[in-house]
């Protein structure tokens, strides 16, 4: 934790006369592979590509197949309402899709050796995902229902109700009445099984609670057993959800029965996978209840004498993705380090834990049925994710698809070099800098300053699209910086768990470090003319940025805190700000104070566009207008950029467009002559 890396490691800087710089329409219009599933024989593997156009604001996903070896692609659908979650059948004669081609989402199933795609699942309330049993005779879905219907005639008519009447008053009486960006409307989740043969169905879950969990779970939080017998899920049975993060693992046969819980633990569990032998359930588990971003150790648990062992006790990062391997020996498992999402192997017996692949941000983890290699998605600031496949054998990684190639074969993009230098408390603090197409290191450049969200989330060294590509805002002329300050994830949980009670301090403090420090390394950088944007806790950061110095030129927050103690009364997960902040406003109303940005509204002089989604029930609309309202009422140059049909993320295309082309127009008033 103490050391102190003081050399700056520039990886490369690519640049060409005849690459242009990006545009959006690039950017967005990048075909995105993803959701690789891999045939029980190992020969070959589908996966879901997804095209855009930007210009017409289209969006299609369909299934495509391919060779291991990266021979033979060919495009499998091609329905009009797309197609998505491909699935080998076990015998490995067909794919079984989600699709919306009739109404409702259902899942359909495409022989390989001819013939169209047919229905294959009959819920009336919809799938939203699927497992298939290891026998392939039986599908487990996960749906919505209203928790006291029990037909399906009652579930269509309270949805068709509720649809014909959206305004509708609301009687709430509960916690989490809303989610993200979504009210509360009764339904839960609720797991089907349902044969394949002859269509019987029946519910495996009951009761009123959402299962699997839709609160903080993980990846997919639900698995039969290697028999097909049996059923583990995640599910949380907390009385009041919105104060407290406790899901628990329970088991139940696929006939179906009484649930039983097989884990009590304090914190979360959950994305439990069986192994191969049946032996064990392993899971993810974060030990401390109430924080959502405590690290994640995969934990077995032995089917027959209940114990449980911790097998990455002694690794201090997160675990996220894990698979694994065929002959029950080992798993293999991404964590992010230092910037890098990477992949890694344990040893189920010495839980000797090897780096396999560092080089780049990894995901979409899944092992061949052989045990012989890898098939995962890989980008790097300067590559569109693309799927590639790594050899266990010999470490080789090949590129399998190469749909971005064409794109970016066009365009000047630049490595970032990565730095570090001494942050708050002396410990070593990381960052990438990026700079502009065509840089010419005789002249003097803008300053932009990233600030990422969180604050347990880091700056990933891949071909981001989280807040703003790094590339697309360089493209305009700036030096881009991003800083990992203290908070940040994949630096050890000492790091990471500073921030909370400290926000503002440390993490403040590195950042205007992170920023001295390039100054004085890159003469080019023009320390009159920088500017710092920051979304969600960045949102926060930039907020506070405003009132503890004027060095920035300009600023933009997006979606950030103003004045902690009206997010807690409007916030949805308020296990957040009670963790963050050590306490309820009336239980610690001194650090909910120290900690707001509104205390220091008075020192608030740097022009500043504040951006907020009408639907953003993580942050409330109303922590945007504050900050707006504080800062016009003092005479302040700033802009309020109010979508109402956004929540905590922009996601529609054309308010994406949109957002780039009014930060980049506030960025240019202020930074450049």
């Amino acid at each position: 934790m103490k050391r102190l890396l003081l050399t700056v490691a520039i990886l490369s800087v690519t640049a060409s006369a005849l690459a242009r710089p990006m545009t959006f329409d690039d950017l967005y219009g990048m075909p995105r592979s993803g959701d690789a599933r891999i045939s029980p024989d190992s020969k070959h593997f589908a996966f879901v590509l997804t095209t855009t156009d930007p210009k017409a604001n289209t969006r299609e996903s369909h299934i495509w197949i391919m060779n291991t070896d990266g021979t033979g692609a060919r495009q499998l659908t091609q329905g009009t309402s797309g197609e998505s979650s491909p699935r080998w059948s076990a015998d490995g004669n067909s794919l079984l899709f989600l699709t919306s081609r009739k109404d409702e989402t259902q899942v359909w199933r495409l022989p390989l050796e001819g013939g169209e795609a047919y229905l294959a699942s009959s819920i009336p309330t919809g799938v939203s995902e699927f497992a298939l049993s290891p026998n392939g005779g039986e599908l487990l879905a996960v749906t919505r229902v209203f928790p006291d219907c029990t037909t399906d005639s009652c579930n269509r008519a309270r949805a068709a109700d509720q649809s014909k009447n959206p305004s509708a008053p609301r009687l709430i009486d509960h916690l989490l009445y809303r989610h993200y960006i979504r009210w509360d409307d009764g339904q839960v989740n609720r797991l089907v099984v349902q044969a394949l043969d002859n269509g019987a169905r029946h519910e495996l879950s009951t009761g009123p609670y959402n299962a699997p969990t839709v609160v903080l779970g993980g990846g997919t939080d639900y698995a039969f057993s290697p028999d097909g017998a049996e059923v583990c899920f995640a599910m949380s049975t907390d009385s009041v959800p919105a104060i407290r993060v406790d899901n628990n693992l329970y088991t139940i046969p696929t006939s179906g029965g009484s649930p039983a819980r097989i884990t009590d633990l304090a914190g979360l569990e959950g994305d439990p996978i069986y192994s191969p032998d049946g032996r064990y359930i392993s899971f993810l588990s974060a030990r401390r209840p109430g924080y959502e971003s405590d690290q994640r150790d995969i934990i077995l648990y032995d089917r027959k004498t209940k114990a449980m062992t911790n097998l990455t006790d002694k690794f201090d990062r997160s675990v996220g993705e894990y698979q694994w391997a065929p002959n029950g020996e080992e798993l293999y498992f991404l964590a992010i380090e230092h910037g890098f999402n990477m992949i890694w192997r344990i040893e189920v017996e010495s839980h000797t834990i090897e780096l396999l692949a560092g080089d780049a941000v990894y995901d979409g983890l899944q092992v061949s049925p052989d045990g012989d290699f890898l098939i995962v998605n890989r980008t790097v600031s300067t590559e569109p994710r693309e799927l590639y496949r790594y050899d266990l054998g010999s470490g080789k990684l090949t590129r399998l698809t190469h749909f971005t190639e064409k794109i970016t074969s066009e365009l000047d993009l630049s490595l970032p070099q990565e730095f570090w230098f001494r942050g708050a408390q002396g410990d070593s603090v990381h960052g990438f800098l990026t700079l502009p197409p065509h840089f010419d290191s005789t002249r003097k450049y803008p300053f932009v300053l990233l600030i990422h969200g969180g604050p347990q989330w880091c700056w990933l060294g891949d071909f981001n699209y989280y807040g703003w590509n790094t590339q697309l805002v360089a493209t305009q002329g700036y030096v881009v910086a991003q800083i990992d300050p203290h908070g940040s994830t994949g630096y050890g949980v000492e790091f990471q768990d500073y921030v909370s009670g400290n926000w503002g301090k440390g993490d403040y403090e590195d950042l205007m470090k992170g920023v001295d420090f390039l100054i004085k390394r890159h003469p080019v950088i023009d320390s009159a003319r920088m500017g710092a944007l920051g979304r969600s806790y960045g949102g926060f950061m930039t907020n506070w940025i405003c009132g503890h110095t004027n060095r920035f030129r300009c600023l933009i927050t997006i979606d950030g805190t103003y004045n902690h103690v009206s997010d807690y009364g409007a916030t949805d997960e308020l296990w957040f700000p009670e963790w963050e902040y050590k306490g309820t406003p009336w239980t610690n109303a001194a650090e909910y104070a120290r900690s707001s940005p509104s205390t220091y509204a008075a020192n608030f002089k740097t022009p500043t566009m504040v951006i907020h989604g009408q639907k953003d029930y993580r942050l409330d609309l109303s922590e945007g207008l504050q900050m707006f309202t504080a800062l016009q009422r003092q005479g302040v140059p700033s802009q309020l950029l109010y979508f109402p049909d956004e929540g905590h993320n922009i996601s529609k295309l054309p308010n994406l467009r949109w957002v780039y082309e009014r930060q980049f127009e506030w960025l240019a008033r202020w930074l450049k002559p």
